[in-house]
Formats: structure tokens, C-alpha cells, sequence
């Protein structure tokens, strides 16, 4: 039988329709648009032609949206669950200090890598984060600004500095603002990132699967210096697989 998941982020959200773990359709759309009135029961009704599971599952880290879907689907047979309504740790073993700290998405995205038994997982979202996973652990991770965040602030607050879409490696510093600009993220985000890859591996001493998801993950994969893969469902496969474990 169908069934419906969705990962609710601070600046998307996406939603999808999946039979097993294939995915059937997918909607994605601004986080804001849950608040407006009537609009996620307008996203359900497009996936509701097909026979559906009644439960549907988040991952979450924005807990007034996930509050106000409840309400739209009150009156409904729906039932909204959160996974960390779920018992996780039957999934995987968590080595943190405070579980409540650790965001919905990041569990989700290691559930799944673990399968790689030692993987790191960089989500390029609202932040930027690096998740690892040793020995089918969750052993804790990272957390940087987020690229489009930090290009938007960047712009919001000084009157000179306009927004600009971030384009591939850039060979020479700019010769206009918007090249400096460019030159300026391209350049401190890869020295960021590969610094951040290189500060865990080394201290372990281990071979990780590094995977990539989010924005700028098809970007930063050129950029690189690990061999990395890229997976831009890897947070949907996780909700979809911790669903087809508890319900």
C-alpha cells in the first residue's frame, strides 16, 4: 500500500508519495506555505487518488509547521507522527550527550548511511552540516553556516553587496563584485569543507563513504578533494525506511 512521508526543513519542505521505498512523486515547496490556509491539505489531496496508509510520517525541525499540519488534518483519518515520536535507537545506536539537540534530518540521513557502516553525510541546507557515522554509530558531527543563508545576510546587511547565484570553481579573484563575491565563497567554503573532512578522517584514521546531499551538493562534489557520491534523497530514504520499520 502507499504511503506519504515528507522531511520538513527551516527553509523547504518536501513531500512525497512512495510504494515500499520507491518513490512515486514528490512535491517540494517554501516552509512558509504550511501556514497559509488550506494549503497542505491542497498537497495531500494530490497524492489521495491512490489507496493510502493513514499515517504520515516527518522528519522535522520546525516544530510550529509540523503543529499546523496536525491541525489542517485534525478533522481528517490522517495521523501525524514525527520520527522521534519512534523508538530510533532500535535503529541506531546514538552517541550523544543530548538526544533532544540533534535534529530530525541528521538521524534520518545516518539511519540510512549507515548501511555504508562508516560514512560521513554533508547536507548543504539552511546549514551546513557533517554527520558520521562509525562502526553503524551515530557518533555526532558538525554544524557550519549554511552557503545561501550566509550569501542572503551577507547582502541583507551592507548596502554595496548584492545577492548573487554561486557558479562553479573560479580560477582568479574577481574583477567586479559579484566575481569577489563568488571567489570569496567558492574559495572559503572549499577550504572550509575540505578542512572539515580532513580534520575527521585524519583523527580516526578510517575510510569513510562521504555522501552529499542538499543545494550545492553537485557543486561542492567538483570541489572536493575525497571521492564522494551524491544523493539527494537520502533524507526521504531514511523517513521511508524508519515508516516501513515502525509502521
Amino acid at each position: 500500500m502507499n504511503y506519504i512521508i515528507g522531511d520538513i526543513g527551516n527553509t523547504s519542505t518536501r513531500v512525497c508519495l512512495l510504494n515500499k521505498s520507491k518513490i512515486l512523486n514528490s512535491i517540494i515547496f517554501d516552509t512558509k506555505k504550511i501556514f497559509l490556509k488550506g494549503f497542505f491539505k491542497k498537497i495531500i489531496n494530490r497524492f489521495s487518488k491512490k489507496k493510502l496508509k493513514n499515517e504520515i510520517l516527518f522528519s522535522c525541525v520546525v516544530p510550529m509547521a509540523l503543529k499546523e499540519i496536525k491541525k489542517n488534518l485534525k478533522k481528517t483519518n490522517y495521523r501525524v507522527l514525527e520520527i522521534k515520536s519512534l523508538n530510533l535507537k532500535r535503529m541506531i545506536k546514538i552517541n550523544i550527550k543530548n538526544f533532544k539537540q540533534l535534529g530530525s534530518d541528521r538521524i534520518v540521513n545516518s539511519i540510512k548511511g549507515k548501511e555504508f557502516k562508516n560514512c560521513l553525510i554533508i547536507d548543504f541546507g539552511t546549514a551546513t552540516t557533517f554527520d558520521i557515522v562509525k562502526n553503524e554509530t551515530y557518533e555526532g558531527g558538525v554544524i557550519a553556516p549554511g552557503i545561501k543563508l550566509s550569501i542572503r545576510n551577507l547582502s541583507q546587511s551592507t548596502a554595496l553587496l548584492p545577492m548573487f547565484d554561486l557558479k562553479n570553481r573560479q580560477k582568479s579573484y574577481g574583477k567586479n563584485t559579484k566575481d569577489a563575491l563568488n571567489a570569496g565563497f567558492i574559495w572559503g567554503y572549499e577550504g572550509l569543507i575540505n578542512n572539515i573532512i580532513y580534520k575527521i578522517t585524519n583523527n580516526w584514521k578510517m575510510k569513510y563513504k562521504i555522501i552529499l546531499t542538499g543545494g550545492y551538493a553537485n557543486l561542492f562534489k567538483k570541489i572536493i578533494k575525497k571521492r564522494t557520491i551524491v544523493d539527494q534523497n537520502i533524507t526521504i530514504k531514511g523517513v521511508s525506511k524508519v515508516y516501513r520499520e515502525f509502521l
